[in-house]
């Protein structure tokens, strides 16, 4: 049994394409099929998605949406090695520490050792983490790297 919706046109067979301001007998003529006036009928008319009828669009209006940011990111307190220089041998470096010469503001913000500078002596380096450089610098010079977890830091 043949349906309507298998029923199509014959092999070969093809609509004629409308052909605009072709006159009055085309059945498409004076306007063309876009109606009278307006942006839209003009030539180049087309309007973008964003444009919200000449009124300021949202994306200038609101500049601080703008981008992302991240609820999750953990900012570190930045110490290089450099900055060690003149640390007691005999002495770790700690958060504590640091605070008290002066490098940290507070001992619990976390710390990130970086390898900008040299370690010339054994130093025991406590901290949130280090950069892949200050780590072979400080087991170069004898030193040993301990992380603290970093679920004990509060940010």
């Amino acid at each position: 049994m043949v349906r309507q919706n298998d029923l199509g046109p014959a092999f070969g067979a093809r609509h004629k394409p409308k052909r605009l301001g072709r006159g009055y007998g085309s059945g498409h003529g004076a306007t063309s099929g876009k109606g009278h006036k307006g942006q839209k009928a003009r030539s180049g008319g087309k309007i973008p998605p964003y444009f919200e009828g000449g009124q300021l669009p949202l994306v200038q209006r609101l500049p601080e949406k703008r981008g992302f940011t991240n609820a999750f990111r953990r900012e570190y307190v930045i110490v290089n090695l450099g900055q060690l220089a003149l640390w007691e041998q005999d002495r770790p470096v700690t958060p504590e520490g640091l605070v008290t010469a002066g490098l940290v503001k507070s001992p619990r913000q976390p710390i990130k050792i970086l390898g900008d500078g040299n370690v010339s002596k054994p130093l025991v380096v406590i901290a949130h983490k280090f950069s892949a450089s200050a780590r072979k610098k400080i087991e170069a010079a004898g030193g040993r790297v301990e992380l603290i977890d970093s679920t004990s830091a509060n940010n």
